[in-house]
């Protein structure tokens, strides 16, 4: 499959628009300080995008894309697997101000590595409704969606990782979904390689009997940080099963 090897089709090729990483870590402390400097001299501008937004490329839509996914908090339903909490935030890229009403629309493989609408292509069996894994929620005023699954399993030759859209002036439908709008950014969230190594090590994941692929050998995750998407990963319990909280700062340009 074309996912699996990170060569796209034309359908499925980045589509070149610029989009930009907010940084994590050590660029947060810089936001900080810098939010306080201007603090200090009387001025309430937003800091500078350049000071704070690191580029990064667009990535592939693979292809599990499917359209017109329910528009929907925690995207779970009943699937096996620890708990995952997404905390997201879409900011302009050049003012880094936050961006309300942005769709924030993600779609991933469960535990066995699986693709609702597409169940099988792992070689595992199980019921498939087309929808398990897959939604999004608007930001609100500060810019924030946050998504409820579970943690993604993988597929062959693939690493661990979710699919993300960035849509603008979506148009709700009566039957929860979404149509229309502008598609700002089409990237990917990648995962901590000692934290999805004991994750795979846990039954419900140890059944995905297909060959892991690492963060290192994977031909899409360009080992660039948090500019390539990397979650940062917080504990929400004292044991690997209990799940964890990811967080990101997506910086998209508008227009």
């Amino acid at each position: 499959m074309t996912d699996k090897t990170g060569t796209a089709s034309a359908a499925n090729t980045p589509i070149g628009r610029r989009a930009v990483l907010m940084a994590t870590g050590a660029t947060a402390v810089t936001l900080a300080v810098g939010a306080a400097a201007r603090t200090d001299v009387g001025t309430t501008a937003p800091v500078a995008a350049a000071a704070v937004c690191t580029l990064t490329r667009e990535m592939t839509e693979g292809p599990y894309y499917l359209d017109g996914q329910y528009v929907r908090s925690d995207i779970s339903e009943d699937k096996t697997g620890i708990p995952l909490k997404l905390t997201l935030t879409v900011v302009d890229d050049d003012t880094c101000a936050p961006l309300e009403n942005a769709l924030v629309e993600i779609w991933h493989a469960d535990a066995l590595g699986e693709y609702s609408g597409f169940v099988g292509d792992n070689g595992h069996d199980e019921p498939d409704n087309g929808t398990f894994l897959r939604g999004g929620v608007l930001t609100g005023s500060d810019g924030i969606a946050k998504i409820t699954s579970v943690y993604p399993g993988w597929y062959q030759g693939r690493c661990v990782h979710i699919h993300i859209k960035v849509h603008t002036d979506v148009t709700l439908t009566p039957d929860g979904s979404f149509t229309g709008g502008q598609e700002l950014h089409t990237g990917q969230l990648f995962f901590n390689e000692t934290i999805t190594r004991r994750v795979a090590s846990l039954p419900q994941y140890a059944v995905n009997t297909v060959p892991r692929t690492t963060l290192a050998q994977d031909s899409i995750y360009d080992d660039g940080g948090a500019a390539s998407g990397l979650l940062t990963l917080t504990p929400l319990g004292s044991t690997t099963s209990s799940g964890y909280a990811g967080t990101l700062t997506l910086g998209v340009e508008q227009g």
